[in-house]
């Protein structure tokens, strides 16, 4: 039954218990108000487009996971069962993670399976790349080329010119094993434009490099960046965040912009980009010189001893003076100096550090992108803001922060290939000792350095000319086929990177493929299965399927089989490829799918029993439900497991930066000034450009062919505070010319005071194109020409904007809009941290009315600026590069694919 109002208002006011709470699938009860599982192969709705008339429609409900940002938030599609088609996305209350909740992006999948200019088949290139000239091939055809091709690059002996450059990830180490089985180390990320500078700052503590916040048990929440509704996990941590402020946690987001969280937040601190660790340092000395730490916590599980013995090696070792000495050492962190680094008033600083310093063991934080990914010393933002978690003993407690690992499960994979037997310097440069992930965001200008080529390059689901910075250094590699000798795009939609392909491949939307999805959204530990929605409606009619592609839309195949079945074409028997591809339960024969997830779910801890009270095997449990709650709490693992640190420790102290050649940074401080600090900038015409923030119903470049989401936003505007509109004589609506530090845009101007004067921002995710020879996208794309201008120089102007058309979809030719706005990425210089390896998004940019023969939309880029830029920046890694031992990198630090211990070391 449903609640009555006065239900619902005592337990809004928290007289009697939510008991929607209470019957979540957290507690191991189902949501009322959804239909049981037994019921999903046999659902029957009234069809709302019959309105007013009564008509039954019989659906098939298929669980599955929302492919459109990494929460893998839990969907039920509605296969028509008389049409046999997917009519509708909703979310499964089955999934602990997402409990039935999605947000717009998830019921949107619907739009992307029924675009009208989707991929449908195989395709290859015809004349020189980049032209637009494409034909349809068989997989058979695609798989026998490809193979081909990365056969003689393995013949040679190369360990490093195959690359699988992965965009979004979902089949959790899968990938990694193919490359192994090659024995190539071949794996490239984009997480240095992403989470590498976070990733620093966590790892350097404990390893684990993500934390996992439990919002609804904090008392006090704290958010650097608007990560809540642009970021990953935005719909399970928002539930979550809500729910902790039901019951009377204070929420307090660090943004330069007023996100909508900072909107709704009880402290609001726009600082300056960079300043962050000096607030939390000055947060840190208020804990200290209060006495309000954990003193069991930090005594039993900081290595303080460490440090003590480094720098006061003649101070007594006992705790006591330890937190004298660290007073000591923090003592320049007063709220004044914090006020004055952040551009805030001290007020401010003291009243949010008053709940700061006094929320105990329920602080919950979290930092991803935002500071941690924009500025030059990022990965200290990360740093300072767990520090706040050690001093109050919130490390892994109920409404604490969590190391990400202890909520994600790892699934065991049917085999597992040796490491591979070489080391790729285009993905770890020497220099780059600490980076935490591969240098991606460079890599054309390591290409054009001389630094190495490719054989056969993928990019999967992955749009650098447009996402990364400088993108027409990514035009440029992709167009010289010394330097990539086969390209090969794996996507669900064209985009930009695409055009320069030599083969797209068209690979499934979230109903039209298998993955294993595990992810920290919440203090909890569970697994879910993306699996493809046509697929187990065959099977539960009775239909056999052996290839995904035969019961997908057109011939829209997945990843996981695609490689299983180019690994075996491309070992001609003699080179062991294909014995990693067996079956583990038929001896000599080709793993199939459904084997390999049977496999891995068998191996899920209390899935098989959990099966087994329904009748069920592992694998026929996760096809009805989609999702399985391993625990329902991972807190406190540390007592347990310790930390896998060289310590042993949660480490204050770092042996590993003074080792490194950074004695500087040997505990959390705020040495470094950003590169957009306000005394690296030039004057009252230099400003810090914002752009590492995207709207929130927007995919990083997937959502072009979503038309409900394009019409929910489609430009990207400067926003421009109205004292920095005012000195510069703009207004509402009119046009600005930003200038980089290697090219320019122009842009419309929103006068907002949602944005901190001195810093204008625009949405990184909106600026979509196409040339007239591309397709594809048409939703959210402008029609671009690019023209060579000569001695480096490129300049892209939009031809026309969007325009409705003719298609099998009537809402094509119902679209409203025309502007698209504007790619402001490709305009951006390279600035690789020297330390964390992170891209430094934030720009200083220098504003100006735009010329006379300057539009809207013009972007112009001199690649050759851009790298002599880049050299500049690579010569700060350069100028510190440290090799104790001779490691390449912390021998105890991750990798996403670790080479053989071997190559770990230089050469000699």
């Amino acid at each position: 039954m449903a609640d009555s109002l006065i239900e619902e208002l005592a337990q809004k006011l928290r007289i009697i218990p939510n008991l929607d709470r209470e019957h979540s699938p957290e507690s191991g009860t189902a949501l009322r108000k959804f239909p049981s599982p037994d019921d999903w192969h046999d659902h029957v709705e009234l069809d709302a487009n019959e309105w007013p008339k009564r008509v039954e429609r019989r659906y098939s409900l298929v669980p599955t996971t929302c492919f459109n940002c990494e929460s893998a938030c839990g969907m039920l599609a509605y296969v028509d069962k008389e049409s046999g088609q997917v009519t509708k996305f909703e979310g499964n209350p089955q999934h602990p993670g997402s409990r039935g909740r999605t947000c717009a992006k998830g019921p949107a999948t619907i739009n992307q399976i029924q675009d009208t200019e989707r991929i449908m088949h195989p395709m290859r290139r015809i004349g020189r790349r980049g032209a637009g000239g494409w034909e349809r091939i068989s997989w058979d055809e695609a798989l026998d080329e490809i193979s081909a091709k990365i056969r003689a690059s393995l013949k040679t002996g190369a360990k490093d010119r195959v690359v699988y450059h992965v965009g979004r990830p979902g089949h959790e180490g899968y990938a990694n094993r193919i490359l192994k089985a090659w024995g190539v180390d071949g794996h490239n990320s984009h997480t240095n434009i992403c989470s590498a500078g976070a990733r620093l700052g966590y790892g350097l503590w404990h390893k684990h490099d993500r934390p996992s916040p439990d919002h609804a048990n904090a008392k006090v929440i704290l958010l650097t960046s608007s990560h809540l509704e642009t970021g990953h996990y935005f719909n399970p941590h928002a539930q979550r965040i809500l729910e902790g402020m039901m019951d009377g946690a204070k929420l307090i987001v660090i943004d330069p912009r007023l996100s909508n969280t900072a909107a709704m937040a009880d402290h609001w601190l726009p600082t300056w980009p960079g300043s962050e660790p000096a607030l939390f340092l000055a947060w840190a000395k208020m804990i200290l010189e209060r006495g309000l730490y954990d003193r069991k916590f930090m005594e039993n599980w900081v290595n303080w001893e460490m440090w003590l013995d480094a720098a006061h090696p003649d101070e007594p070792r006992t705790f006591e003076r330890f937190i004298e000495l660290l007073l000591e050492e923090y003592a320049e962190y007063t709220p004044e100096f914090a006020a004055e680094e952040c551009r805030i008033p001290v007020e401010q600083v003291i009243e949010a550090g008053e709940a700061v310093v006094n929320a105990g063991s329920r602080l919950c934080t979290h930092v991803w992108r935002a500071a941690a990914i924009g500025n030059l010393g990022g990965w200290q933002a990360a740093r300072t803001l767990h520090l706040l978690n050690v001093l109050t003993g919130s490390v892994g407690t109920k409404g604490g922060t969590a190391p990400n690992s202890w909520s994600k499960f790892k699934p065991e994979l049917f085999d597992n290939p040796p490491d591979p037997d070489g080391w790729n310097e285009l993905h770890y440069p020497p220099e780059y000792t600490l980076s935490h992930y591969e240098m991606s965001p460079i890599l054309p200008h390591l290409v054009k350095d001389g630094r190495g080529t490719m054989d056969v390059y993928f990019t999967r689901v992955f749009n650098p000319v447009w996402t990364y910075p400088d993108g027409f250094s990514w035009i440029e590699m992709l167009e010289n086929e010394e330097a990539v000798g086969c390209h090969i795009a794996l996507t669900p939609t064209w985009n930009e990177t695409a055009f320069f392909a030599d083969y797209v491949l068209p690979m499934g939307h979230a109903s039209e493929r298998h993955d294993i999805n595990s992810y920290a959204t919440s203090a909890g530990k569970w697994v879910a299965f993306r699996q493809p929605v046509l697929r187990e409606f065959a099977r539960r009619e009775g239909r056999e399927v052996e290839f995904t592609y035969e019961v997908n839309p057109g011939e829209v195949w997945e990843e996981d089989e695609f490689w299983n079945e180019l690994s075996w074409r491309i070992d001609d028997g003699t080179m062991g490829i294909r014995e990693h591809f067996e079956s583990p339960y038929r001896e000599g024969e080709r793993i199939t799918i459904d084997e390999y997830y049977r496999y891995t779910f068998e191996r899920v801890p209390g899935l098989p029993e959990a099966a087994a009270k329904e009748g069920l095997d592992a694998l026929g449990y996760m096809r009805k439900h989609g999702a399985f709650l391993i625990e329902p709490a991972t807190y406190s693992k540390h007592e347990d497991e310790g930390w896998p640190t060289p310590s042993g420790k949660q480490e204050l102290y770092s042996q590993t930066m003074v080792e490194f050649g950074y004695p500087e940074h040997a505990i959390p401080h705020y040495r470094i000034r950003s590169h957009v600090h306000p005394s690296n900038l030039s004057g009252e015409d230099e400003y810090c450009l914002l752009p590492n923030f995207r709207l929130p119903q927007h995919i990083h470049s997937r959502s072009a062919n979503s038309k409900w989401l394009a019409e929910i936003g489609h430009r990207n505007p400067i926003w421009i505070h109205p004292k920095d509109a005012a000195k510069l004589g703009v207004a509402e609506g009119d046009l600005l010319k930003i200038e980089t530090e290697i090219g320019w845009f122009v842009d419309k101007v929103w006068v907002t005071e949602g944005i901190k004067p001195g810093v204008v921002g625009c949405s990184h995710h909106i600026g979509r194109w196409r040339r007239s020879q591309d397709r594809g996208n048409r939703f959210l794309t402008n029609e671009v020409a690019i023209e060579d201008l000569g001695d480096g120089r490129m300049r892209m102007r939009t031809v026309s904007g969007v325009r409705p058309w003719e298609s099998d979809d009537p809402d094509t030719n119902r679209i409203w809009w025309r502007d698209g706005g504007v790619h402001q990425n490709i305009t951006h210089a390279v600035q690789p941290d020297p330390i964390s390896g992170a891209h430094c998004w934030l720009q200083k940019v220098r504003l100006s009315r735009p010329g006379p023969d300057e539009r809207y939309g013009d972007v112009e880029v001199d690649t050759n600026k851009s790298f002599e830029y880049y050299k500049r920046w690579n010569e700060m890694a350069k100028q510190r590069e440290t090799h104790p031992r001779g490691e390449r990198r912390p021998l105890w630090m991750k990798r996403p694919l670790p080479p053989r211990k071997e190559h770990w070391f230089m050469p000699e």
